[in-house]
């Protein structure tokens, strides 16, 4: 019997058992777009931000995050990742910038929290860096674009 009875006895809180499934290849892309003054997106190209290369230290932010995820979310299973990219680029309808996340394991369970992660950590890490030149930074679109592997197969966004 657990020592915690108020956790497990309810059934609400746990960890999914994933001990039965197969190891498959999981892939999950994931994005999400911060939107900032022209002027801010301008100093983050030429990268005059005190703080120094915000995209290079979004892209290593997003990539920690990657591998981190079971230590923030509760209930995610830590898994061994074989892939992780995040790649930053700049918004072609208005200033801001565009965060896209893969990540890939051979692993019983997906990858998507881990690129989600990754994309909110990039996101936040340019917020944190161009926050003394901009604090009216908006992050929106966060949201999952494709997963593959696994039992329920592929799913991608439509549109």
């Amino acid at each position: 019997m657990s020592q915690l009875p108020h956790l497990t006895d309810t059934g609400e809180v746990h960890i999914v058992d994933v001990g039965d499934k197969d190891k498959t290849r999981r892939v999950a892309i994931a994005e999400g777009r911060i939107l900032m003054q022209r002027a801010t997106m301008d100093a983050v190209l030429a990268q005059q931000i005190k703080k120094g290369d915000v995209l290079a230290v979004a892209r290593i932010a997003g990539l920690m995050a990657a591998k981190r995820t079971s230590d923030i979310v509760p209930l995610c299973h830590p898994i061994s990742l074989t892939h992780a990219e995040v790649v930053i680029t700049p918004l072609e309808d208005e200033p801001g910038f565009l965060c896209r996340a893969e990540t890939v394991t051979v692993e019983r369970t997906g990858v998507e929290m881990e690129a989600l992660h990754a994309v909110q950590a990039a996101l936040l890490t340019i917020y944190d860096m161009c926050k003394g030149m901009d604090r009216g930074m908006e992050m929106s679109g966060m949201r999952l674009m494709h997963k593959s592997g696994g039992r329920s197969g592929t799913w991608d966004r439509a549109g």
